[in-house]
């Protein structure tokens, strides 16, 4: 029973990875659906094309991508190939700053579209910001957190049963 927060939360932050990187690889190959919600530079990029918004959409695909499979180290039988107190530090960590990215954001979004900063630039991407994009990395780095931490504490549960240091592997 106490192992199931960890793949719960380690498929929610994989689901919600490789969901972002497909809007973004969807935007790097010329899609314009929703491309107005993210606003801004990237979205001038974006429309723009070129070799600059391709090299930097591929790149924001692969490393959401990399999340994602971080995400399913945690998991999978192939993540206990790796270090374990290194996957679960980076998952915590990588979680952390998403969390904090998607966190500070949409709270600064929204005092933004209180007009208490002045007069947005687009309010229109602001909204889908606050409500959905920036909540979006909120969740994925809250759920990448949790089953970081929880992927550890099994892993040093099953290393006081075992009576040494053992790499532990939830499943």
């Amino acid at each position: 029973m106490a192992t199931r927060p960890l793949p719960a939360a380690a498929y929610g932050a994989a689901l919600l990875a490789f969901g972002s990187a497909a809007w973004s690889v969807y935007w790097t190959v010329g899609g314009t659906a929703l491309l107005d919600t993210v606003g801004g530079s990237i979205e001038e990029a974006a429309r723009r094309g070129g070799g600059v918004a391709v090299a930097v959409g591929s790149t924001t695909a692969a490393l959401k991508v990399a999340g994602g499979l971080l995400a399913l180290a945690l998991v999978r039988p192939g993540g206990s190939r790796l270090p374990a107190g290194l996957l679960e530090r980076t998952a915590i960590g990588a979680g952390a700053l998403l969390a904090f990215y998607g966190g500070v954001l949409a709270v600064v979004g929204a005092v933004a579209l209180t007009g208490v900063l002045g007069e947005p630039a687009d309010p229109h991407a602001l909204r889908w910001h606050v409500l959905l994009w920036d909540p979006w990395f909120l969740l994925w780095g809250l759920l990448l957190m949790l089953a970081g931490l929880a992927r550890r504490r099994l892993s040093r549960g099953g290393a006081r049963r075992s009576g040494g240091r053992g790499r532990g592997r939830a499943r």
